[in-house]
């Protein structure tokens, strides 16, 4: 049977709003990170079967099949195909797991996945702004309200008994952690730099609880989410190429790891955010291992209830669970950010020789993704 296996990951910095890459169009963000994979990889994107590409809010500049205009725009030769994904913030992670399905079945040899999101170009929404997509008889007669993400992390907290002292020191250590690992040098390898923007913007060292204390609460008048402690809105791009172990070694690749098991799950679409949990318990019973087994987590910080919800669930130690920062420091550039996800649990794996890495994401309209990869 093939396996399925990455053999480079890259990523742009994340930017802020309105920060260093609002100017660069999302399709040359993309193909920015396209042509470092091939360079850093060293192969001839003639090879590559096709790009498969989340993105989210597919309209205005992010429209029109992003992945092939992001192929073509890389300077890619014209018949390397592309097709753009949305399982909304888990596009590129699902982007991955079609990646890793098709060279398995026999119907890539050589693929890449990633992801784009200009939320600075294109606002996060855009794609959705005539009718109502909960507005049908049959979605109102089962949930009867509007599912809002904020809300549902506002639930998670209550439902796990989450205090927003607690989502805000969560949200410190997160920019703290990210801190360390920029002033460590721990995201240079993965990054290609943007022009003048060679790290990520949004990581602010030196908050403080009383800081966090004097902001307002946006989804619920007495609640505990506030900007501080959900995910930045963000700008960002991420690639990675998998292929076979035959067809790396013909071609004098190195894997870094082999995607070991690759999982979906659905939950309570009003909640929303909770999917991480059953994807993780599916994704161990799969693939035979342990939470013990496991070296390094990568749970995306949409909201610090998620990841804290999720920890909650299955006792992991802090130290392992994103252990370089997360999306409330990083940015969270919705299509792109589970290929960053992967890039940088991927890396650290590899710098610190970690055996197995578990990557999941909650998803708009309640699902998840996780992954779990294997050191090679």
């Amino acid at each position: 049977m093939r396996d399925a296996v990455v053999v480079e990951a890259v990523r742009t910095p994340v930017g802020k709003r309105g920060g260093g890459l609002s100017g660069v169009h999302p399709a040359d963000l993309s193909a920015h990170v396209l042509r470092a994979l091939a360079e850093r990889s060293g192969i001839d994107p003639a090879l590559v079967d096709d790009v498969v590409w989340g993105c989210v809010s597919q309209a205005g500049e992010q429209a029109g099949d992003i992945a092939r205009t992001a192929v073509l725009s890389a300077g890619w030769p014209e018949d390397v195909p592309g097709v753009t994904v949305d399982r909304q913030c888990g596009s590129s992670q699902q982007s991955i797991h079609f990646a890793a399905a098709g060279v398995i079945a026999g119907q890539y040899d050589l693929v890449v996945a990633g992801g784009v999101e200009s939320m600075s170009r294109v606002p996060m929404g855009s794609n959705a702004t005539t009718g109502n997509p909960f507005g049908g008889e049959g979605w109102a007669q089962r949930y009867g309200v509007m599912p809002n993400q904020g809300v549902g992390a506002e639930m998670i907290a209550e439902k796990w008994g989450l205090s927003r002292t607690q989502l805000d020191e969560y949200a410190l250590c997160s920019h703290e952690r990210a801190d360390a690992a920029r002033s460590a040098g721990a995201f240079e390898a993965q990054i290609a730099p943007v022009g003048d923007v060679r790290a990520d913007e949004g990581i602010r060292p030196g908050g403080t609880l009383e800081r966090l204390a004097t902001l307002k609460t946006v989804f619920k008048e007495d609640g505990v989410i506030h900007a501080g402690n959900a995910s930045q809105i963000s700008d960002g791009s991420a690639a990675v190429l998998v292929t076979t172990s035959e067809v790396a070694a013909q071609h004098g690749l190195t894997p870094i790891a082999r995607v070991h098991t690759a999982v979906l799950a659905g939950s309570d679409p009003v909640m929303m955010l909770t999917g991480p949990i059953p994807a993780t318990h599916k994704a161990l019973q799969r693939s035979g291992l342990s939470i013990s087994d496991i070296g390094a987590f990568e749970v995306n910080e949409a909201f610090a209830p998620v990841p804290m919800a999720w920890q909650a669930e299955f006792g992991v130690d802090d130290a392992l669970l994103n252990p370089l920062g997360g999306a409330i420091a990083l940015g969270h550039p919705l299509g792109g950010s589970g290929a960053r996800l992967a890039t940088t649990l991927l890396h650290h794996m590899r710098d610190h020789g970690i055996r197995y890495g578990l990557q999941t994401m909650c998803e708009g309209g309640g699902q998840a993704n996780a992954t779990v990869f294997e050191l090679l």
